[in-house]
């Protein structure tokens, strides 16, 4: 295929009109190659597009990997391949992520003619974006920039005017059974729960955040800091700025803390792995009560480095992001958004199924005085929003905040003591199933719901039947989905008509879904928001937005890399 040394691919999807305003040049995101991509990242300067191949089995892996992907063998090489495939999924984003990247643009998913199971994330170009669909034909071709030559797709000439069969859905099979009689949730109970103040840019330290939270969570348990033996959080230290207050080291040194064990770390079943960490330490007998914490302060970060308060260095893109960023995909948003494009052409639906997500989340907010957006909107006001990568609009998006949730883990022999009803952990489902990737495996939900969906009905009697109330993480509309349909409230493809326009997951619904308005519209507290909802709801202490009578709650949090799921109940 010929290289195309163009700097701004991008502008041929729409065809320039002679008074049109010139595009600046597009300057991407490089990405670092390793011992492992080098040679993807560079075979373009040959026009071919080259992939992992064993030599064993013949199957094809991306992105490289030292084992392969089918049979685990070892003997791998970097292989030609034709260049062609087909749109599995994608977006077009209209939001300005990078500077020096102008949308809009199209981000794809394409699965390779050779072997549907290897994906590339991709730009398509070429074609008008709104000819971009599901099932398109394309073929390769290369952008030289900077010292690696990115490869990107446009419309196969040989089969203009084809829709091609999209990767089949994939069985991820079942969760493992339960490996005792004996399960460690019998052992553990919630006893308290706090929050710090939480809103859009409240300049306030993070750290000053994670304080007042812990300190209302261990008031709320009827302890004394000296009572906490132990600390747990997501994601520690690591993570861009934004995401955490620094981890344990930080919040042990204001508080003057001395636990017996510690746990900080981003690799966990969703961000309620670190409750789930707490409750093993707990049942091991290791610790007795667990201070778990979560703190974000997105918002305050975001304003900093607008106003130029807070230094970004531009750098390379590795790990995850080496091939995603480079096509403009620097978002969870563009991620997700192609799961959706593929989830609506594999089993109908449209954005009103979203649209009634955000509306209901809206309408339980309202009810929540701590809720950052209280004000109600309707579905028209919902399709009227400004898009920002379809078919994600600005009230698909949960809301960036500031805040701290802190929740105690307790010793079950303890609860007699708590001054509140304790909050029982019923089942965790934290297995993965799936491959840790936004690409590469089934496209028809966002990945790393499964698994965790699968694990906790192993672990436990009760049945989906059996739940008053959802929380579900909903860091975009769709994820919401993906969970109903992962968890086996509604079978795949029929969130539609559970959803029901709304009807079926509002408060007085079949399942009431995020009464306090989600992250959608109460703020993005990265999932332990969800879980001081369960524990408030269970308690009930909801005050104007009680499910009548909840005795049993499912908790989701994180999906994609990856995700985790608690089954809460009442005494």
């Amino acid at each position: 295929m010929p290289v195309k040394s163009s700097t701004s691919p991008a502008a041929k999807e729409v065809p320039a009109e002679a008074t049109a305003p010139v595009r600046p040049p597009l300057q991407r995101t490089l990405p670092q190659p390793t011992l492992a991509s080098a040679e993807f990242w560079a075979a373009g300067s040959e026009g071919v597009l080259r992939i992992a191949r064993c030599a064993d089995c013949g199957a094809y892996t991306h992105p490289p990997l030292p084992r392969c992907r089918s049979c685990r063998g070892g003997r791998l090489t970097m292989a030609p391949v034709s260049g062609r495939g087909v749109v599995a999924g994608f977006t077009v984003n209209h939001q300005q992520w990078l500077a020096d990247f102008p949308p809009p643009y199209v981000i794809a998913v394409v699965a390779l003619e050779e072997d549907d199971g290897v994906r590339l994330t991709t730009n398509i170009v070429g074609v008008p974006a709104a000819d971009v669909h599901v099932g398109m034909a394309v073929r390769v071709l290369f952008e030289k920039a900077g010292d690696v030559y990115v490869p990107l797709f446009e419309p196969d000439p040989d089969r203009t005017g084809r829709t091609l069969p999209v990767p089949a859905v994939r069985d991820v099979g079942a969760a493992r059974p339960r490996v005792s009689a004996v399960k460690f949730e019998e052992r553990v109970v919630l006893t308290g729960v706090g929050q710090s103040a939480v809103g859009r840019r409240l300049m306030v330290d993070p750290l000053r955040l994670t304080t007042d939270a812990c300190l209302a969570a261990v008031a709320d348990a009827g302890l004394t800091l000296d009572d906490i033996d132990g600390l747990s959080t997501y994601p520690s230290r690591v993570g861009s700025p934004g995401f955490s207050e620094g981890g344990i080291g930080p919040l042990a040194e204001a508080l003057q803390l001395k636990p017996t064990w510690i746990n900080g770390a981003a690799d966990t079943p969703g961000q309620s792995g670190a409750i789930v960490a707490a409750m093993l330490a707990v049942a091991s007998g290791l610790c007795r009560h667990v201070l778990c914490f979560r703190t974000v302060w997105e918002s305050s970060f975001a304003a900093l480095v607008r106003e130029g308060r807070w230094a970004q260095p531009p750098a390379r893109a590795t790990g995850m992001t080496e091939f995603l960023a480079p096509f403009g995909a620097v978002s969870a948003a563009n991620w997700i958004a192609v799961q959706a494009s593929h989830y609506f052409h594999r089993y109908g639906g449209d954005r009103a199924m979203l649209g009634a997500i955000a509306v209901n989340a809206r309408a339980n907010a309202a009810r929540n005085p701590e809720a950052v957006y209280r004000e109600p909107f309707t579905l028209d006001d919902y399709f009227a929003a400004r898009l920002v990568t379809t078919p994600f609009g600005l009230y698909d998006c949960d809301v960036p905040v500031d805040g701290a949730v802190a929740v105690v883990v307790s010793a079950a022999e303890t609860a007699a003591d708590r001054p509140r009803p304790p909050v029982l952990v019923e089942a965790v489902g934290t297995q993965i199933l799936e491959r840790l990737s936004w690409d590469q495996d089934t496209l028809s939900h966002e990945p790393q719901t499964k698994g965790p969906a699968r694990h906790l009905w192993t672990r436990t009697d009760l049945r989906p039947g059996d739940v008053d109330l959802a929380l579900l993480y909903d860091g975009f509309t769709f994820n919401a989905v993906s969970w109903l349909e992962s968890l086996g409230f509604c079978e795949p493809g029929g969130a539609r008509d559970f959803i029901d326009e709304g009807r079926g997951i509002a408060l007085g619904g079949r399942l009431p879904l995020n009464p306090h308005g989600g992250q959608l519209s109460a703020g993005r507290l990265h999932g332990f928001g969800h879980v001081r909802e369960a524990m408030l709801q269970l308690r009930g202490e909801a005050a104007g937005r009680q499910v009548p009578d909840a005795r049993t709650a499912v908790v989701t949090t994180g999906g994609g890399a990856p995700g985790g799921a608690l089954l809460l109940r009442r005494p």
